[in-house]
């Protein structure tokens, strides 16, 4: 949450209210499991502590019966929980990224995220860290120019920088110390361009002015046309998966046939000549893949293609490692969208997993209150949440099929509902001491003759 970036900095209170109640949404995923468990465990633990079960039962109502209610109640609250994670929290992540960007312009030092490049006016600036009043203390600061034509030229390293701005003025003032300057120079002749390619300098402090004036003039009601897969519901998120994945297998093709004319096979069934004239030693025979390719040609050719074909191999390595960076980035991003899309669902099943493992418990341990209840509650919780987690992160980067990390942690809890509430309603115990023991005994028993015979 950016709630630490936008306490102190000046802010109107109506704009940090706004910016949390658009977050609201978000913590739901979070906060209703745990809900659904804590009080379905002293719902029926109060009930089991006070007797009221052994009315029930004495009045002929089974705990299935008991229970018919509060599973149709559970029933439209899952529809309902769909409903928040298809409709409302993709909307509300919308608005408190446009609300938040629209901050950002006004308050120049919250654009400005750790350990990424952020635009800012007409720069693109990195730093490693912010520190001091209002964040205006940089760290290891790398900045790149922009350019109408989009090409960078420009680049600027510095160990430290300073921001100084006031409220009424558009410019922001950047103060960089202990650096670097690099520009590539452009001419309008090309060998100009040759005889300067590069410029260098050091400086001990530099000063960069940033024309605000269009940044300022803000509307903090607009809403951004960025859709990520964040802010996508059900339809959306189908229509981008199918599209992500077309894309990438396209893009796959298309290199693949790329590296293929690339590598010369195409080509091997023609006579190599030069200027018209063949440079084979022979030139009645005509190459193909059954003859060594050196064996035609002289020694002076033989060392040319040999450099010619290491230096293809080396770049065609460069741009398989390049191409592979690109297709597993793909393949992150088609991961989380159909994260997102599944978490959908599985958030409204694990709202009914959950009830039925926090009913019969509550049923069975027989004690309501906020003492040990909450206690299993914040166990079952935990492991839920934790296991869900981390299966996502397995998924992102593909360790896991991304279905199978949405679904994990409620198929976890599926058994342990159905054996919890199979004991509940047979009036069982959690565990049967008194037989497990009796079974652990008889087995030794049965055994003792053997350790007795020599």
């Amino acid at each position: 949450m950016f709630i630490d970036e936008l306490a102190g900095k000046g802010l109107d209170i109506v704009i940090i209210a706004k910016f949390l109640f658009y977050y609201m949404p978000n913590l739901i995923p979070i906060i209703l499991p745990l809900t659904v468990v804590l009080s379905s465990i002293m719902t029926f633990g109060t009930f089991a502590e006070n007797y009221e079960f052994a009315a029930m039962k004495a009045s002929g109502i089974s705990l299935k019966r008991a229970m018919r209610v509060l599973i149709i109640f559970m029933g439209f609250l899952s529809i309902a929980t769909f409903f928040i994670a298809n409709n409302v929290i993709p909307a509300a992540e919308q608005k408190s990224y446009s609300l938040r960007r629209n901050i950002a312009k006004v308050k120049p030092a919250l654009a400005i995220t750790e350990g990424v490049f952020n635009n800012v006016g007409a720069i693109n600036i990195k730093v490693e860290d912010k520190y001091g009043e209002n964040d205006r203390f940089l760290k290891d600061v790398i900045i790149h120019k922009n350019t109408p034509d989009r090409a960078n030229r420009t680049v600027i390293k510095a160990a430290n920088g300073e921001l100084f701005s006031s409220e009424d003025s558009n410019i922001l003032q950047l103060i960089l110390t202990d650096g670097h300057y690099y520009e590539d120079v452009k001419t309008n002749k090309i060998k100009d361009q040759e005889k300067y390619p590069h410029a260098k300098a050091a400086f001990e402090t530099y000063t960069m002015n940033i024309d605000l004036s269009n940044m300022n003039d803000v509307d903090f009601n607009e809403v951004s046309s960025l859709n990520t897969f964040k802010m996508m519901n059900v339809n959306e998120l189908v229509v981008a998966i199918d599209s992500i994945d077309s894309d990438t297998k396209a893009n796959v093709t298309a290199f693949g046939e790329n590296m293929y004319r690339r590598s010369g096979i195409l080509s091997l069934a023609v006579p190599l000549t030069k200027a018209g004239k063949p440079i084979v030693k022979d030139s009645t025979k005509v190459l193909n893949y059954e003859t060594d390719l050196l064996d035609f040609l002289d020694n002076y050719y033989k060392r040319q293609i040999i450099d010619i074909a290491l230096n293809n191999n080396n770049g065609n390595i460069y741009s398989i490692e390049g191409k592979m960076a690109d297709i597993q980035r793909r393949k992150k991003l088609l991961n989380h969208h159909i994260i997102t899309l599944n978490d959908k669902f599985s958030l409204a099943v694990a709202c009914i997993v959950l009830f039925f493992v926090g009913a019969p418990l509550g049923a069975i341990i027989r004690k309501g209150g906020m003492g040990l209840p909450l206690v299993i509650a914040m166990v079952l919780f935990l492991s839920y949440h934790f296991l869900g987690m981390f299966a996502k992160n397995f998924a992102e980067d593909g360790s896991i099929h991304p279905i199978i990390g949405s679904w994990l942690s409620t198929l976890v809890m599926l058994p342990l509902g159905i054996f919890l509430t199979r004991r509940a309603t047979a009036d069982k115990g959690l565990f049967e001491f008194g037989n497990t023991l009796e079974s652990i005994f008889g087995f030794f028993k049965s055994k003792r003759g053997l350790f007795s015979k020599r």
